[in-house]
């Protein structure tokens, strides 16, 4: 009898030790039963709770350090912290590219959650997020030309606007997507010569929608702002359905070459 249905099934993999300590320790964090600036005790403290040796530990409370769950203090004592969303979003950013996603699917997600942000701006921005939209406008506007430049103040304007909706999830659910999505940009810009101008004229319109509370007016150059990007994308020589990492992968070595 052929041994072939017993390759239908992956080997199982244990978690480490390590990992289930962290595992174990952020599941408390995350359920909500520690809180930001509870103390976890200390590494002599856990290797008795965990039954496990300080190695052990020490490595588990470095994978919570790394995701900005844990701080250490003075006396050796860790404590709970609030997760850093650049850490997060990094690491979601880092699986997104391993899964071979697309630059179609990560304008096609773009869209959603950046109209999303805008139309939270339109109905939460304040004076002081305001004049921080003004400034960014005041400093693209005097980018043109430089396509590095113009790419960092574009990925700046999107968080302003997702922080101006006032909805910390949606900050959240954006970010990880825009790592890959916004410096791209520069790109485009490179290669086509009215990108620059249009994403300017575009960001011009969304702040004074924004100000204006025109929700129609915000939707629709935000809508506009992200076909922009696509179109310039694929004029720009790139294949909307390839995956995010080659084509960062082949401009890296173009850039190189300049």
């Amino acid at each position: 009898m052929s041994d072939t249905a017993t390759d239908r099934f992956d080997r199982i993999r244990v978690p480490s030790a390590y990992e289930m300590v962290a595992e174990a320790i952020e599941a408390e964090i995350v359920s909500g039963r520690l809180r930001p600036g509870d103390e976890i005790g200390t590494e002599a403290a856990l290797v008795r709770q965990f039954g496990v040796n300080r190695s052990t530990v020490r490595e588990g409370i470095r994978v919570l350090e790394q995701g900005g769950l844990v701080r250490r203090e003075a006396g050796r004592k860790l404590y709970v912290c609030e997760p850093r969303y650049d850490a997060l979003s990094s690491r979601i950013s880092r699986a997104l590219v391993l899964q071979d996603v697309t630059f179609r699917e990560l304008f096609d997600t773009a869209l959603i959650l950046e109209v999303g942000a805008v139309e939270g701006a339109v109905a939460h921005a304040d004076e002081e997020v305001i004049a921080a939209l003004e400034a960014n406008q005041s400093r693209i506007e005097q980018a043109i030309g430089n396509p590095v430049l113009l790419s960092e103040i574009d990925t700046e304007f999107h968080a302003l606007v997702a922080h101006a909706s006032r909805n910390r999830v949606l900050e959240l659910a954006r970010e990880p997507a825009a790592l890959l999505f916004f410096p791209s940009s520069e790109m485009i810009c490179r290669r086509v010569p009215e990108g620059g101008p249009r994403m300017v004229e575009a960001h011009r319109r969304i702040i004074d929608a924004i100000t204006a509370r025109d929700l129609d007016g915000a939707r629709l150059w935000m809508r506009r702002h992200l076909v922009d990007w696509r179109k310039g994308f694929v004029r720009a020589g790139r294949e909307i359905d390839a995956p995010v990492e080659r084509i960062f992968a082949r401009y890296a070595l173009s850039r190189s070459a300049l």
